[in-house]
């Protein structure tokens, strides 16, 4: 499941660069191939189109990410870390078992 939606999310990322890369900032993109006699479609729809297509398509990016999240804390907890690093501070000793440095409170010693 997780490996899914990580490949979905991927997928999505692709297509909301490629549209966003499709629209130009100063009002062009698509919208600039439209001559104005063309009033089917029209400049206005078309950047509305886009416009509503990023917009879904960052929602989308978010409700997957976080199913993810949720899917993989779920299945995470399952599977035991087999980590030499982890391994190596369960291993070490509490600070508290570790042998304290002497203390002189002597202050006649000058």
């Amino acid at each position: 499941m997780v490996t899914f939606l990580v490949i979905l999310g991927i997928l999505v990322s692709i297509v909301i660069v490629l549209l966003i890369l499709v629209q130009n900032p100063k009002g062009g993109g698509l919208t600039s191939g439209f001559s104005s006699s063309n009033n089917i479609i029209g400049v206005q729809r078309t950047g509305d189109f886009l416009e509503n297509g990023t917009w879904g398509l960052a929602i989308a990016i978010m409700v997957i990410a976080i199913l993810v999240n949720i899917s993989a804390s779920k299945s995470g907890a399952t599977v035991k870390s087999d980590s030499k690093i982890q391994e190596q501070i369960d291993k070490t000793a509490a600070p508290s078992a570790l042998p304290q440095m002497p203390t002189t409170t002597d202050t006649t010693k000058k």
